[in-house]
Order: C-alpha cells, then sequence, then structure tokens
C-alpha cells in the first residue's frame, strides 16, 4: 500500500518533507471559506486503498481544526485504509488538570476528538507535565519526537562552550539532556513564592557563568513573560547577554521586541511554529518517525 501525503493549509513545507522521506507524493488540501466562516474542504487526488498522512501545523488550533477533521473523514469515506497526522506543535495541552469548579480538561477533550478522526500521531516535545505519555489521553499510536537532538547539534555549532539555563524546575530534566548532549553545563532557576501575588526568580548559590555564553532555553515561547524574568535575573547577577532557544515559538512581534528590550541578544527557535526565529530544523526528523510507523 504507497502512502500518500495531503497538507493542510499552511504545512506544505512539512509535507514535502515528509514526501521526500517517504518517496512519494505531496498535495494540498483544498480549504474553501465560506462568508459565515464554515469550511468547505476537498481532497484532490483519489485515496483509495492509500495510506494517508495529513500534515498540519494547529498553532492556531481553533480555525485549523475543522478543516483537519474533515479531511480526515472524507478520506476515510473514500476508501483510505489509513489516516494518521503529523502536527509539529500539538495545541491544547496547558489545561491538564481541573483548575478551577467547571473548567474543561480540555487537553483530554482535545485528545478524543483527535483519537476518533486519526489512526495515529506524530508530533514534537509536546507539553507533558501532569500527563507523563500522550498516550494517557490518546488513544491511537502516538510518537513524540524529541526536540533534544537537534537543539543540541545547533548549539554545538553556533554556541560551543555556553552555558544552558532552565527557566524553572519544570524544565530541569529536558535542559540537562540538552546540555549532555552538547557537552555544556547548565543551571536551573528556582521560584519561591513569597505570597499570592510575589514570586522570586533567583538563581542557585554557586552557580557562575565562567565567562561561558548563557543560553536561555525553554519548550515553549507565547508571550515572553518568562523569559524576560530569566533574563532579569542573570542581568542582575552580572552574566553576558544570553540567547534564547525555544522549540515551539508561538510568540508575536510585540513579545519579541520585549525579549529584545530585556537585553536577550537574540531567540532561536525549532520549524515547528513557522515564525522568523527558526533556525532548528526538525522536519527530517518527524520523517523519520513516520517512516517507523508505516513500517
Amino acid at each position: 500500500m504507497n502512502p500518500l501525503v495531503l497538507s493542510l493549509p499552511g504545512a506544505a513545507p512539512l509535507g514535502a518533507a515528509l514526501a521526500e522521506r517517504l518517496r512519494c507524493p505531496a498535495v494540498g488540501i483544498e480549504v474553501h471559506r465560506f462568508p459565515d466562516g464554515e469550511s468547505g474542504v476537498r481532497l484532490p487526488v483519489p485515496v483509495e486503498g492509500m495510506r494517508v498522512v495529513l500534515a498540519a501545523q494547529l498553532e492556531q488550533p481553533d480555525g485549523a481544526t475543522w478543516p483537519l477533521l474533515f479531511a480526515a473523514d472524507a478520506a476515510r469515506e473514500l476508501g483510505a485504509v489509513q489516516v494518521g497526522l503529523v502536527v509539529p506543535y500539538l495545541p491544547y495541552m496547558r489545561q491538564d488538570m481541573r483548575f478551577c469548579a467547571g473548567e474543561a480538561i480540555t487537553s483530554r477533550s482535545y485528545a478524543k476528538l483527535l483519537s476518533r478522526a486519526v489512526d495515529f500521531l506524530v508530533t514534537v516535545d509536546p507539553h507533558l507535565h501532569r500527563w507523563r505519555r500522550l498516550e494517557d489521553i490518546y488513544d491511537v499510536p502516538a510518537r513524540v519526537v524529541p526536540a533534544a537532538p537537534a537543539i543540541a547539534g545547533w548549539l554545538a555549532r553556533e554556541a560551543p562552550g555556553c552555558i544552558l539555563v532552565g527557566p524553572d524546575a519544570e524544565s530541569e530534566q529536558w535542559v540537562a539532556d540538552v546540555a549532555a548532549r552538547a557537552g555544556v553545563p547548565f543551571a536551573v532557576l528556582r521560584k519561591e513564592r513569597l505570597g499570592d501575588h510575589d514570586v522570586r526568580i533567583q538563581l542557585p548559590s554557586g552557580v557562575s557563568p565562567a565567562g561561558r555564553l548563557p543560553v536561555l532555553l525553554d519548550d515553549i515561547v507565547s508571550s515572553g513573560g518568562t523569559l524576560v524574568a530569566a533574563a532579569a535575573v542573570l542581568r542582575e547577577s552580572g552574566w553576558r547577554a544570553p540567547l534564547a532557544v525555544a522549540t515551539h515559538a508561538l510568540i508575536g512581534p510585540e513579545g519579541v521586541e520585549a525579549l529584545c528590550r530585556a537585553g536577550i541578544r537574540r531567540l532561536v527557535s525549532c520549524d515547528t511554529v513557522p515564525h522568523p526565529s527558526n533556525a532548528i530544523g526538525v522536519r527530517g526528523l518527524l520523517a523519520e518517525a513516520v517512516e517507523e510507523l508505516l513500517a
């Protein structure tokens, strides 16, 4: 059975990378927006008997999810024997518990929705906090592609001899992994809650940059507030202006300006979300994971 890559709007570069690895065609799905906001979806090529791989960008999930679901359903109805999904950034992972009475646990709700639509899922470093793994909420095989090897390779080439800095304790395991791969030291900032609205962030005692370039490392940068606060701690401690590296860059122009004002010399991100800061490629790693699943 031959694979076929179908790219949703905005995912053509991802689709091309997948198709090159799988040695198959990549075709764009046609999506039409009606005046009332409804989506019309058309698969422009036959899919009967094909193993369809949907390539999607879901960093704006509310507008992109319905065309994805319609495309998956159409592929099944038209005879595809398998429908998989490759999405570099997996949304709706923040809400992993009910913080206030009556809240929807949207990570679980979204997982149910996608699990009914596709046969497998491939993504890059989802925000797993209280969920140990994606299979805790997804009912289909889910392959997580780690960005750590690609980030470590970029650091070894572009910032050799740096020191990595994690913004909080949650990042420690991931920062330690990247540091070990790049062969550089690391430190993790500590948060101390002094009151309901008073949080102090500080470096652990005895940590010194020893002349190394500091690199702030985070999985997701959205508003940029965490990186701004971390940069302030480094500046107050007499460290050099840091680089910032993130897996998923969801930050807008105003947020990037705030990073510049905070003294961060450059933001670098993986190409999971199309962004001017993209410098670290992971699409090839996604393609390898899909090839293994299809095999």
